[in-house]
């Protein structure tokens, strides 16, 4: 070869070269390159990411769990999940920079194998996968077990129904997610409609009973063995006897936990940006209302209950359960049928849950599928004529359907109790990797100073990774979820150990 045809296959190299990054620098800021190298599609509208915001948001723990943590607290949770609810804001403002930045992820974990190493983003990977698989197997239980109680409102024994109902409920959903993006968007639209209607109308009805000074008599709630004293609606059911820690500073340190669940998959907003419309419009919006969301829905929801419920009033069942605070406020309000409207509410709080865990799992195997050494795996990562990534959401769907087998199996459901309450530690290991994530993105050339910025993000980012730490520490105060946070370090050291050591020395991206 001579002299000249050296050069000029140089000047090639490098021109090829500098094409090559300007396309991959084009697909990073999400230009009209990198619209195309996105195989979804963006079926979702400014309306569905708002409604899936809020869904994502209210979870079936505000519906039935809210009686114990106010029990716990007393008026002080109030102040709980002010302050937790802003910790996971700040969580939502650092995905929501790093998404604002490459609208063309499918999912926030991806940022933590770019930023952090092929090993940190293959544990996350296929432990935030996991961790939604595990969440769908109690949630599909959950629909199941609410399906019967509403009907047994009624007089209808449908237990040993139970295991189909199952089957059927996860049928629907999957054939949802499988037509395309939009039905699933429409169908979290009118989930989220009915939760908030509930909610609404709860907090309605304590201003009015408030208003009208209104005194009830003892009443047998349904779920409570006991009868509920008599009472009124007032602002001294909240006031009288105030203080910070009524039950101890244990219980006042147990309730942080109990409130973080209650936010759990709140992040879940944070997956559907690739299939957005204008995401870059839509996703700081949705992100910038949660606090508002949070006071309205949350805040709102639990003052109206201590309006007219006095929170020392809250007492468990024999078997440790609580009775839903929202059948004890409509009972009250004299409304006997409030049972089975509740549970009709919380089936469909239970099924929104359900049908994002699906969709979330769905696209977090297609991601894991679509950048895999893997063969046999990378048959997932492909989608549909619809544009949906139909295999990933059939083998997720698969795997959450073996809930009612493990149910049927005694020893195999008491281990999963384990698993299943394991993975809701191991997902604080998620977090913390996605703000330190967060923290390198800000500190590389990636830094995009004109999109959507985390506020002081050196405060606010360290405040939130020390929080997180802080919730994580608090799980080794109870005996009922100190087996959780041993076994989340046990698969923190052995499978985040073992991915370290497979992808030492590898290129910063999701590996498989």
């Amino acid at each position: 070869m001579t002299q000249m045809d050296e050069s000029r296959n140089a000047r090639t190299n490098a021109e090829t070269n500098a094409k090559a990054a300007t396309d991959t620098s084009a697909n990073i800021r999400g230009g009209s390159a990198g619209e195309t190298t996105n195989k979804l599609e963006r079926g979702l509208s400014n309306r569905h990411v708002q409604f899936i915001a809020i869904g994502g948001t209210i979870g079936t723990g505000l519906f039935l769990g809210s009686g114990k943590s106010i029990a716990l607290t007393g008026p002080s949770i109030i102040l709980v999940y002010i302050l937790v609810g802003v910790m996971m804001f700040l969580l939502m403002r650092a995905i929501g920079e790093l998404m604002y930045y490459d609208p063309n992820q499918h999912t926030f974990i991806n940022f933590i194998g770019r930023y952090l190493g092929s090993g940190w983003g293959h544990f996350a990977g296929w432990t935030y996968w996991i961790v939604l698989i595990l969440m769908g197997l109690s949630e599909l239980t959950a629909v199941g077990t609410y399906f019967v109680t509403f009907f047994d409102t009624f007089g209808f024994n449908l237990q040993k129904w139970q295991p189909l109902i199952e089957v059927c409920f996860l049928a629907v959903l999957a054939i949802i997610n499988l037509i395309a993006v939009k039905a699933f968007g429409e169908t979290e639209f009118w989930f989220s409609m009915i939760k908030i209607t509930l909610i609404v109308g709860l907090i309605v009805t304590a201003i009015v009973m408030v208003i009208i000074g209104y005194h009830y008599p003892a009443v047998h709630i349904h779920g409570l063995d006991h009868v509920s004293p008599a009472g009124h609606a007032g602002f001294d059911n909240i006031f009288k006897g105030l203080s910070l820690a009524p039950n101890g500073w244990l219980a006042l340190l147990m309730s942080f936990q109990m409130v973080f669940f209650a936010y759990e998959m709140i992040e879940f907003v944070g997956v559907t940006v690739s299939e957005t419309k204008n995401p870059r419009k839509v996703l700081p919006k949705a992100i910038n209302e949660i606090i508002m969301r949070i006071l309205i829905f949350y805040v709102g929801a639990l003052v109206a209950i201590m309006l007219i419920v006095p929170w020392r009033t809250f007492k468990p069942n024999k078997d440790g359960s609580f009775a839903s605070p929202f059948i004890m406020v409509f009972q009250y309000a004299g409304l006997n049928w409030a049972s089975a409207l509740v549970f009709f509410v919380v089936i469909t709080a239970a099924s929104s849950a359900l049908n994002s865990l699906l969709y979330s799992a769905g696209r977090h195997l297609f991601q894991l599928a679509e950048v895999s050494t893997s063969p046999t795996l990378r048959k997932l990562g492909v989608v549909s004529k619809r544009k949906v990534p139909a295999r990933a959401i059939v083998v997720s769907a698969c795997f959450i359907l073996l809930s009612p087998i493990i149910n049927a199996i005694p020893k195999v459901s008491n281990v999963f109790v384990l698993f299943s309450s394991a993975s809701s530690a191991v997902i604080i290991f998620v977090y913390v990797l996605t703000m330190i994530a967060h923290q390198r993105y800000r500190q590389s050339a990636d830094f995009m100073a004109d999109g959507f910025v985390m506020p002081a993000y050196k405060f606010t980012n360290t405040l939130t990774i020390i929080f997180f730490v802080f919730i994580y520490v608090t799980l080794f105060l109870s005996s009922d979820t100190r087996g959780s946070a041993i076994a989340g370090l046990v698969w923190l050291v052995l499978f985040g150990g073992y991915s370290l050591i497979r992808y030492r020395g590898k290129e910063a991206e999701l590996l498989v």
